[in-house]
């Protein structure tokens, strides 16, 4: 395990989304966030319930001593099922970090929680393309949004959109040692 200050794993872990490809095997722990925007539409589909399918996309951030620090930009196709008599949610999708260079990562999430408390679940990397290829790893994920309020009045399909916020508070990531030529 490569060991870093805080500070300096997020920005280490900043420029590798950003324009270097790994040189050796690298894992550690980060906090990140994104503020994120929604767009999709909301469905009835059973007494009170309703359920969102779109998408959330947004500005990656990794905490760091100096700040936070511009890691890319996500996007995660997802769906949503809200239970509209105690605000009870779960989500389920996959999300994809594109780096300044084009280099992704995908991840897939999943939560459960209640409205303006906050969907608690898990974040796990499934891969990525160039220098992201065979990133492994994941952590805790809580996702904050204004749903249920929007799904209150679903009816039968209404488009809409929302805004929210993911905190990855322990992100773990680890790359592969990089192919001989990338060196």
């Amino acid at each position: 395990m490569v060991s870093f200050s805080r500070w300096g794993f997020g920005v280490a872990l900043c420029v590798i989304l950003a324009i270097g490809p790994a040189v050796a095997e690298t894992e550690d722990s980060i906090k990140a966030f994104a503020a994120w925007q929604g767009r999709g539409q909301i469905f009835e589909t059973g007494v009170n319930q309703a359920t969102f399918v779109g998408s959330f996309t947004g500005m990656m951030f990794v905490e760091t001593e100096k700040g936070p620090l511009d890691a890319g930009f996500m996007i995660c196709p997802a769906v949503v099922d809200v239970d509209l008599n105690d605000g009870t949610q779960q989500a389920k999708g996959r999300c994809t970090i594109t780096a300044k260079d084009g280099s992704r990562a995908f991840g897939e999430v999943s939560c459960r929680g209640v409205h303006l408390v906050g969907c608690d679940g898990e974040f796990t990397f499934t891969g990525g393309t160039d220098r992201f290829e065979g990133i492994t790893g994941g952590g805790p994920i809580t996702i904050r949004s204004g749903l249920q309020e929007i799904a209150a009045g679903a009816g039968n399909i209404v488009q809409e959109s929302a805004g929210g916020i993911i905190v990855w508070p322990k992100l773990t990531y680890k790359l592969p040692n990089a192919a001989p030529d990338a060196q």
